[in-house]
Parts: structure tokens; C-alpha cells; sequence
């Protein structure tokens, strides 16, 4: 009986002890696959290098050629520039002879034709100061005889209005004359009734010669002659019961029963108007307005 229970504990224990071999049998399979994977792994990665490294061998020893190629190149290039720096040594040394020799022919021509030019220059500033000098008489000359011809001219004109004006006034004296007869003929006695047409023709016509006359030369001929006509007719106007308001140069003021014209001047006194021009005269008949004045005021700025 005790045999019989010893070997079945043996059976047990031999039993136990063959599943932990199997056990640890198993687990030590799993650490081969898996050595073996990576065994596989470090392999694959082994031959990539290779791989690499044959390419790179081979880029390496392509490199080498070429660096060989351009050391050939290079040293071919040296010899080619060493060359062409002997040539345009040599170049250079031919045109600098010739750039010298080039320089002093040219000073020479230089020289030659300064002094050409410094010749013809002042023959030309020499001539030309003759020309100037016969221009400037000339032009000298001519103005002055159309200053004489302007001024012939203009007396001339002057003449032949002082004439004119002359014809005028015995014209107007005479029309006069005949009016004051008429009164004498023809008794008035309102001054709504008489004609004044004439009189403002006349008063008109002794402002204008005497704007005239201002203007003239006092050697012009006939000047005085037509003066004193003009101060005749004047006698005649104020015996026939007219005035001539004297206006010209007196200042203006808005009291004044005129039509006027204002224009600015430089040459009065600021905020001063002054009547620089008549126009048309102020009229009275027996101390009453049969024409109001037209007049120019200047006013100083």
C-alpha cells in the first residue's frame, strides 16, 4: 500500500515537474522567435547599409572623377589665362607706345590749332566790334531821323489842328454873334425858352481845345493866335449870360451834382479824389445848371 502511494506521488511530482519543463520549453521558444525576429531585423538593416554604402562608394569614387576632371580643367584654364595675360601684356605695352605716340602728335596738332583758333577768334571779335560800332551809328542815325520825322509829324498834325480848331472857333464866334443879334431882335424874358443848344456845342468845344492846347508845344505855330480866339469866344460865351464852371483839379466831393468817373491813382494822397478830367463842362445860364458836368476822379490809394 505504501508503494502503491509513493509511486503515485512519484507519478504526481514527475508529472508537475514535466509540465514546468514544458512550461519553461515553451517560454524559452518564444524568446528564440523572438531573438530570431530581431536577429531577422538587425540582418535587414545590415544589408540596407550595405546597400548605402555600396551607393555611396560609388557616389565617392564618381566625385573623385569629376574632381579630377576639374583639376585637369583648372590647370588647363591657368595655362589658357597665363597665356592670354602674356598676349595682353604684350598688347597692352603696343598701345601704350601708341597712345603716347597718338598724345603728342595730337599736342602738337593741339598747339597748331590753339593757336589757329586764338588767331581766328580775334579777328572775329575784331570785326566783329567794327560791325558793332557801324551798326550802333547806324541804328544812331536811323533813330534819330525817326525821331525827327515822329516829331515833324506830329508838329505837323499839331498845325494843321490848331488850324482847324481856329476855322472852328471863328465858325462858333460868328454863330454866336448872330444869336446875341437875334436876342436883341427877339425880347425873352424866361430861360425856359431859349435855345441853349449852341452855347453847349461852344462850351464843349473850349474844354477840348483847351485840353488840346495843354498837350502842345508852346513854339507850335499858331499856338497863340488860337489861344487868344479861345479866350475871345470865352468873352463872348460869358456876355451872352453863360459860365464855364472851372472843375479841373479841385477835389471832389458827393455834394457835387456831376456824373463821375472814378479811377484809382498812385500819384494823390490816399483818401483824396480829385477831378483829373472834364469830360463834358458844367453849364450855367444866368447863375442857373443847364448842363450838369461829366468827369474823371482820380482817387488816391
Amino acid at each position: 500500500m505504501k508503494k502503491v502511494i509513493l509511486i503515485n506521488i512519484i507519478l504526481c511530482a514527475t508529472t508537475i515537474f514535466a509540465q514546468e519543463q514544458k512550461t519553461e520549453l515553451q517560454k524559452q521558444q518564444q524568446e528564440i522567435v523572438k531573438l530570431n525576429q530581431k536577429l531577422n531585423n538587425q540582418q535587414a538593416v545590415i544589408n540596407q547599409q550595405k546597400t548605402e554604402l555600396a551607393n555611396l562608394s560609388a557616389t565617392t569614387e564618381n566625385q573623385q572623377k569629376q574632381i579630377d576632371s576639374l583639376k585637369t580643367a583648372t590647370s588647363q584654364n591657368e595655362q589658357n589665362i597665363q597665356a592670354i595675360a602674356n598676349d595682353l601684356g604684350t598688347k597692352i605695352k603696343q598701345t601704350e607706345t601708341a597712345a603716347k605716340d597718338g598724345i603728342s602728335k595730337l599736342d602738337k596738332d593741339v598747339n597748331t590749332n590753339r593757336l589757329y583758333w586764338i588767331i581766328a577768334t580775334l579777328a572775329t571779335l575784331l570785326l566783329g566790334g567794327v560791325l558793332y560800332w557801324l551798326l550802333g551809328k547806324r541804328i544812331a542815325t536811323s533813330k534819330t531821323d525817326v525821331e525827327t520825322q515822329i516829331k515833324n509829324t506830329k508838329k505837323s498834325l499839331e498845325e494843321e489842328s490848331i488850324k482847324l480848331d481856329s476855322k472852328l472857333i471863328e465858325v462858333l464866334d460868328t454863330q454866336l454873334k448872330l444869336k446875341q443879334e437875334e436876342k436883341k431882335v427877339v425880347s425873352t424874358t424866361s430861360t425856359a425858352d431859349v435855345d441853349h443848344s449852341l452855347a453847349l456845342k461852344v462850351a464843349d468845344e473850349i474844354v477840348r481845345i483847351h485840353k488840346n492846347l495843354q498837350q502842345m508845344d508852346v513854339n507850335t505855330k499858331g499856338l497863340k493866335q488860337l489861344s487868344a480866339s479861345v479866350k475871345r469866344i470865352q468873352d463872348n460865351f460869358a456876355s451872352n449870360g453863360y459860365e464855364l464852371v472851372e472843375m479841373l483839379g479841385k477835389e471832389y466831393n458827393e455834394g457835387m451834382k456831376v456824373i463821375a468817373n472814378f479811377i484809382t491813382s498812385e500819384d494823390i494822397e490816399t483818401g483824396k479824389q480829385i477831378i483829373t478830367r472834364i469830360i463834358k463842362p458844367q453849364v450855367n445860364y444866368k447863375n442857373e445848371m443847364i448842363q450838369s458836368a461829366q468827369i474823371e476822379v482820380s482817387v488816391g490809394e
